[in-house]
């Protein structure tokens, strides 16, 4: 994500519609790869994290919806190694509450009930 931080601002909101319409597929790797996606974008700058917040609501009910989706191998080693869907998801709200600001944990925890920060100690 190279480039003048003007241009990437301008564009934010351009790139919400094809990234809830990717996470809406509902497809596993699909979701999976717009959430890498958006944690490299919010990672751009420390102004990009903050710009997306009013986004959250069009973004974040996918990942309520496939946040527990996580199968249980009971004692078997997990050799897929983070590409899980629901460690991808929690791993995505941590790192929009981090770079979101102050008011990322209010509007995460309003989309995704189930989110436990990872900034505040609640």
């Amino acid at each position: 994500m190279d480039g003048p931080p003007s241009k990437l601002l301008c564009c934010l909101p351009m790139l919400i519609l094809p990234a809830k319409r990717a996470l809406n597929t509902k497809d596993p790797d699909v979701i999976i790869a717009t959430l890498r996606a958006l944690q490299q974008l919010v990672q751009a700058g420390p102004w990009v994290g903050p710009a997306l917040v009013p986004y959250y609501r069009q973004l974040l009910p996918v990942m309520n919806m496939f946040k527990p989706v996580n199968c249980n191998i009971g004692g078997h080693i997990d050799f897929q190694g983070g590409h899980r869907l629901g460690d991808v998801i929690n791993e995505t709200l941590m790192v929009l509450e981090r770079t979101g600001g102050k008011d990322a944990y209010l509007n995460i925890k309003y989309m995704v009930p189930t989110y436990e920060s990872c900034v505040y100690n609640r």
